[in-house]
């Protein structure tokens, strides 16, 4: 076996979680994997261990796989920064930022390292495990298209084709697909698998044999909803909030940012049973018993820190400030709470000067160059080992810096007030470490319940099992070639 791709009938039918549990699966049985997305769009990224980015998602199924996450496994991400133009990242490093309608001319130019990064994977593990991106049904998108049947293609890799029945209409989903695709196209489907069933599996026995009867594929099952899909951390912006938050005691809030990017910063504080998480939306107030007020990392710092103000979250933060409460901003949020933000080169947009929020005596001034690094850390207040990682432009500095959030390797990293009450830094990823994670909450009076990354194994070891239950996974890996 070489290769095996996953896709959807349209984006969020659950692409990632089928692939991620395939990993698992293969890996379960002696196979040396490793995940690939050709093409993606998210702005949620992880950094790798060569020093690149990928989407969230292929680092997740890295993990499911025991391997660590390398920058061939995500060859093109975009990051979008406007309603209508988006950062290019190739093999890791950022290329370009294109608006979409230039994005079509660029894509033929990036299949070569599609294929480059491919192979290098092929090469190196038993089984590849493909995932693509939105849906083959695009025929609009075709021309070009190196994320889903385009790819597929070039790279002689067969194809399932999963649909949605929870979101209605999955008969229609798959068998629609079928009908608008280029023969040629079709011909790399081997079957299907309809995801997300909720009820009486028998209910749907009729309209599974229609599907398979339309299209002429092969069934690998149908697969319940599973549960601990909240528990994992998500890729789209659209998932923010799924499982909801805990009932604990200490209020925690985050401000759902416009470009809001790398927020599973927030998912091991959702896993405490001692915190209450809160996404504040758009149109939606600060609530005044919240404890501790989080500024997320942004695609676009000055984009939505004037976001941030349409909403009025500039005087609900204030309020939330004199009735005692705390702020915590992370890598974009952290730049906005500086007292301006300066953007010689328009790299965000006109070149200019922005006005901050004032919370921190720094300044931030915006630069072509991204850090992308991962880091361990010690927290100033605690003591405590912290373990992140860095991904932004730009360079804050100021007096405020000399009360640091974190030391990394004996420098300053981040800022706090004279009060402590108002703090900011750059690392992501800073509350998946169990030992920081207790001490930060130690410092509200709550107490830590959560082993998050033994949590996360965990559910992706559920995950696998509800696959096996399930679906025909022995199917599925033997269709790979």
């Amino acid at each position: 076996m070489t290769a095996l791709m996953i896709q959807g009938t349209g984006s969020n039918v659950g692409k990632s979680l089928l692939v991620a549990g395939l990993c698992r699966a293969a890996r379960r049985r002696g196979l040396s994997v490793a995940p690939f997305k050709p093409q993606n769009m998210s702005n949620n990224a992880a950094v790798t261990a060569d020093g690149g980015e990928i989407g969230r998602a292929q680092a997740l199924q890295a993990l499911a796989c025991g391997i660590e996450p390398h920058t061939d496994m995500n060859p093109v991400l975009l990051k979008p920064e406007s309603e209508t133009g988006a950062q290019v990242v190739v093999q890791g490093r950022r290329v370009a930022t294109v608006r979409a309608r230039d994005y079509a001319a660029l894509k033929p130019q990036l299949m070569a390292s599609v294929l480059e990064s491919f192979r290098r994977l092929k090469a190196a593990h038993d089984l590849v495990i493909v995932e693509g991106a939105g849906s083959p049904a695009e025929v609009n998108l075709r021309a070009g298209d190196i994320a889903n049947m385009g790819f597929a293609r070039a790279a002689d890799v067969p194809v399932v084709l999963a649909g949605d029945i929870d979101r209605g209409g999955v008969i229609a989903q798959i068998v629609g697909t079928k009908a608008v695709l280029d023969p040629a196209d079709a011909a790399m489907i081997g079957g299907f698998i309809v995801n997300r069933f909720r009820g009486d599996p028998a209910l749907f026995d009729e309209g599974y044999r229609l599907i398979a009867e339309k299209t002429g594929w092969r069934g690998f099952g149908l697969l319940p909803w599973f549960p601990g899909a909240g528990l994992l951390p998500a890729e789209d912006a659209l998932d923010l909030g799924r499982g909801g938050g805990g009932g604990g005691a200490l209020k925690v809030a985050c401000l759902a940012l416009s470009r809001i990017a790398n927020f599973d910063d927030l998912d091991p504080l959702k896993a405490e049973p001692s915190v209450s998480l809160t996404m504040v939306r758009a149109g939606e107030a600060i609530q005044g018993d919240t404890d501790l007020v989080i500024l997320p990392g942004t695609k676009s710092t000055v984009g939505d820190l004037a976001f941030l103000r349409a909403q009025g979250w500039d005087i609900d933060l204030a309020a939330h400030l004199r009735r005692g409460g705390h702020v915590l901003g992370i890598c974009g949020g952290y730049q906005m709470l500086g007292r301006t933000i300066s953007d010689p080169e328009g790299i965000e947009g006109a070149p200019g000067e922005t006005a901050a929020l004032g919370l921190l005596d720094l300044t931030t001034v915006m630069t072509p160059d991204k850090r992308l690094t991962r880091t361990r850390a010690i927290h100033a207040a605690s003591g405590a080992a912290m373990e992140g990682y860095e991904i932004h432009i730009g360079h804050t500095d100021g007096p405020a810096r000399a009360r640091p959030f974190a030391f990394v390797d004996g420098a300053p990293e981040g800022a706090v007030s004279a009060d402590r009450r108002i703090m900011g830094s750059y690392l992501h990823g800073m509350f998946s470490g169990d030992d920081f994670r207790r001490a930060f909450l130690a410092g509200f009076g709550q107490s830590s319940a959560s082993g998050y990354g033994a949590g996360v194994e965990a559910v992706l070891d559920a995950l696998a099992d509800h696959m096996e239950a399930h679906l025909d996974v022995d199917g599925l890996l033997a269709l790979a070639r």
